[in-house]
């Protein structure tokens, strides 16, 4: 058991769109990723998935609006809701989501990271 330090972390990497494990409780993991630029529409049959803004500012598209979420705010989508991700400058997250969740759902895209390949920080 040790605490973590989500600066620290998110200190330790550039890369966008990419997860990196930072804990896990109850078949869930914890995730932390950094987000710039526009993401891939995608859904999650079987998960819900949150969003919770560490740093930054993050659009959540949704087919019929966008939740626009400031530091300290989350929004979780249900499974199943169609949605895509939007940071216009680079923005820091946690993800709280089953651990089995494949990053893109249910799309094959060059941001896809099965959930067995994913680095823990």
């Amino acid at each position: 058991m040790q605490k973590v330090n989500l600066s620290d972390k998110l200190s330790g990497f550039d890369e966008v769109w990419s997860p990196k494990i930072v804990g896990e409780l109850n078949g869930q993991y914890v995730k932390l990723v950094k987000a710039r630029g526009e993401y891939v529409w995608h859904h999650h049959e079987k998960e819900d998935e949150m969003f919770l803004v560490v740093r930054g500012r993050l659009s959540i598209h949704l087919r019929d609006r966008i939740v626009d979420l400031h530091e300290g705010e989350f929004f979780i989508v249900p499974r199943g809701i169609e949605h895509k991700p939007v940071a216009p400058e680079t923005a820091e997250l946690l993800l709280f989501e089953p651990a089995a969740t494949r990053n893109t759902g249910n799309v094959d895209h060059a941001y896809t990271v099965e959930a067995d390949k994913l680095e823990r920080i």
